[in-house]
């Protein structure tokens, strides 16, 4: 099991997922007298005058990141069953990949949806981390489908 380079790559995905589930904001938006920041908890309106939380509104972002914790733990542990190692892979690649699309369009359109005049939107370390996970749960489906290759062929031998 810890031989494999799936391994790896699920084990840095569900690290980088727990960062982005634990609170840290994924994007912000700013305008003269107050910030909206988005964490995997909600959105929250801060003052920006002297920082006293005015609104919080809950948004249930973490259970979709849990999940995709849960997943890729359990394609980590079904490393005998190279079958359901691949379906798992393959869920979480394609969940993850729909949850990025919709953090990015949130990221660009949700001042919109919030109906306030941003002066700016930030970019929060969550965002980066919640990116960067994505292509470790390619890589990962890559070495799946490597590995179930190789021991297809080893089959065809004996």
């Amino acid at each position: 099991m810890i031989q494999r380079v799936q391994t790896l790559y699920l084990a840095i995905m569900i690290v980088l997922l727990s960062f982005v589930t634990f609170g840290s904001t994924l994007f912000s938006f700013v305008n003269e007298t107050s910030r909206f920041e988005f964490s995997s908890y909600g959105i929250v309106e801060y003052a920006k005058s002297d920082g006293n939380i005015l609104s919080n509104e809950n948004f249930p972002f973490f259970i979709g990141t849990s999940a995709l914790i849960l997943l890729g733990f359990l394609a980590l542990m079904s490393y005998k069953n190279l079958d359901r190692q691949f379906k798992l892979g393959r869920m979480v690649f394609f969940i993850y990949f729909a949850m990025l699309i919709s953090v990015i369009v949130l990221a660009t359109f949700g001042d919109a949806m919030l109906d306030v005049e941003t002066g700016r939107r930030e970019m929060g370390l969550g965002f980066f981390l919640f990116v960067a996970g994505f292509p470790f749960s390619f890589l990962a489906n890559t070495g799946i489908k490597r590995d179930k290759k190789l021991l297809d062929s080893l089959d065809r031998l004996r």
